[in-house]
């Protein structure tokens, strides 16, 4: 697998003279084409400050990040906004859909701000729809279906525009337990069967046990590193668990 991103040296502080803080400090990974990351941390290791520099809603203070070969801490403001239009899609914690349009409608406003033709957008949304497993609510509208179904809407709003990376935020952090397992199956599922590229930011162990590898956080560092490879998911669940005990995080700190 080629690295569609690099970072290199990020720092990110923030204040003035005698009263900066280091939200990241020198950091520096990879992450490559196909994979599913996951980002972990306690409260205020810098986990959704390095999101944020990652998806150019914030800049680096110092370092570099690569896309794809390309300096993106080098591009203009003008040109920021067609990066992430291009390559970039979200999920977020609390959905994000428009409560005036179907679940159907929120997904198809996202290619229609795309410009694609009519027929593409029925044909994509109809596949999507169906891939997702929300194509019987695909006329209901977001306060008529459950919260699982509203973030699977958001992961197909996300999905169908094809972007080169999928930034998920706390993702199943509003649902039960059971509509965060359907959510992170189907975040798997996107992943394995539609080669989509996921970055998560997560507290939450069960959740960050779905990824195929970790990054931990600590005071704006990289901490530790794990790879779950062959392991069974219960394997590496107490893995996550064994580093988070040393990062100072734990399933409840966000």
């Amino acid at each position: 697998m080629t690295n569609l991103i690099q970072v290199s040296d990020a720092e990110k502080y923030y204040g003035k003279e005698n009263n900066i803080t280091k939200a990241i400090n020198r950091v520096s990974f990879t992450v490559k084409e196909g994979e599913f990351m996951g980002i972990m941390g306690a409260s205020g290791s810098g986990k959704t400050t390095l999101l944020n520099i990652l998806s150019t809603i914030d800049r680096v203070t110092a370092g570099h990040i690569f896309f794809d070969g390309k300096d993106i801490t080098e591009m203009r403001e003008s040109k920021l906004a067609d990066f992430r239009k291009e390559n970039l899609g979200f999920v977020f914690q609390d959905f994000n859909l428009l409560d005036t349009l179907t679940i159907e409608e929120n997904i198809i406003l996202a290619m229609t701000l795309h410009g694609h033709p009519k027929r593409k957008i029925d044909e994509t949304v109809d596949q999507i729809l169906i891939a997702l497993g929300i194509e019987d609510i695909r006329g209901k509208f977001p306060y008529q279906v459950s919260g699982g179904q509203k973030q699977r809407c958001a992961c197909a709003r996300a999905l169908v525009n094809n972007p080169r990376l999928i930034m998920a935020d706390e993702p199943t952090g509003a649902l039960d337990s059971k509509s965060a397992q359907t959510l992170l199956e189907t975040l798997v599922k996107m992943n394995d069967q539609m080669q989509a590229t996921i970055l998560m930011v997560t507290h939450d162990v069960f959740s960050a046990s779905f990824c195929k590898r970790i990054l931990f956080l600590k005071d704006g560092e990289i901490f530790n590193e794990l790879i779950r490879g062959n392991k069974k998911r219960k394997d590496f669940l107490n893995e996550i668990f064994d580093v988070l005990s040393l990062t100072g995080g734990d399933r409840n700190a966000d």
